[in-house]
């Protein structure tokens, strides 16, 4: 799998044409994977990209790998059986394919019943409309539990992850101490996904905490943008690639879902992938965030 994953939850405004050329760069640049969820754009995130792929002769269905996530529904969550595969029937028409390569579940449902979610899986799998499965933003006794029933391994958890949103990595280094990052948030998922062969990818992966916009030349995050743009230098890319090749150089073997809608930036975060940051780069880049070590 490549290492970046294409985001499509801002592209519903694209024209189908502007969904070509957008297809067209990520692919010529070997990025071949490309996350959608139901909900984006309402399903018309889905509903361009669907045609513009099916418009384009030179865009061969079976040369790309096809991500959606379903659960999300408007003012709750469903992981009913019954949801999963309507959801799956209307993610397949709006892409106009006949299976998707992945199916994640999008948000936990407080009432999921995962002998529901096990037929369902089931189901999909067996009529050959989902080849593989996984969750997004799940901890791992949740994950745990939805794999007591269900038989398809699930190999792949979205996880907000960035250089300032990163306590997934603090509470593994601030251990038996009373500071913010030592607090556990997440069930040690870093260290599970590792254990149990689950991909991790990192979305809003230049986000600030707490939804403040991008820490990319943010005022808020001087000495982090002073460190990324020393590396970009040295490197010969932006800053934009630093903080990608940040989550690429952690040996978890991350993914990073892109969520540009811009060409110019896409092609940016997808040469992070050349980009190779030395442990000391690596650790110089985690304390310029806000972060510490004991």
């Amino acid at each position: 799998m490549p290492a970046i994953v294409v985001g499509c939850m801002r592209l519903a405004d694209k024209s189908v044409s502007e969904m070509q050329s957008f297809l067209h760069t990520a692919l010529e640049q070997g990025a071949y994977f490309f996350d959608h969820a139901d909900i984006y754009g309402g399903g018309q995130s889905e509903t361009i990209f669907g045609e513009a792929m099916a418009k384009d002769s030179s865009i061969k269905r079976e040369e790309l790998f096809l991500q959606s996530k379903c659960g999300i529904r408007q003012g709750y969550f469903d992981f009913s059986k019954e949801h999963i595969l309507t959801s799956v029937d209307g993610i397949l028409k709006r892409l106009q394919t006949d299976y998707l390569d992945a199916l994640l579940l999008h948000r936990p449902d407080a009432l999921v019943e995962p002998e529901e979610v096990a037929e369902a899986f089931e189901d999909l799998y067996n009529k050959g409309k989902v080849r593989y499965f996984g969750v997004s933003n799940h901890k791992p006794m949740q994950i745990e539990l939805l794999k007591r029933y269900v038989k398809q391994p699930l190999i792949i958890n979205q996880l907000q992850f960035s250089l300032p949103v990163s306590n997934m990595v603090a509470n593994g280094l601030e251990v038996n101490m009373t500071s913010d990052g030592a607090f556990e948030r997440d069930g040690s998922v870093l260290d599970y996904s590792r254990l149990h062969d689950m991909t991790i990818q990192a979305w809003s992966p230049f986000q600030m905490p707490n939804w403040q916009g991008c820490f990319i030349d943010s005022e808020k995050y001087p000495q982090l943008n002073q460190v990324l743009q020393e590396l970009g230098e040295q490197y010969g890319v932006s800053k934009t690639c630093i903080a990608t090749a940040w989550i690429l150089r952690h040996p978890a073997g991350m993914q990073v879902v892109t969520g540009t809608a811009s060409e110019k930036r896409l092609a940016e975060i997808i040469e992070a992938e050349k980009v190779q940051l030395t442990r000391q780069e690596w650790y110089r880049l985690f304390l310029a965030a806000g972060h510490i070590l004991p």
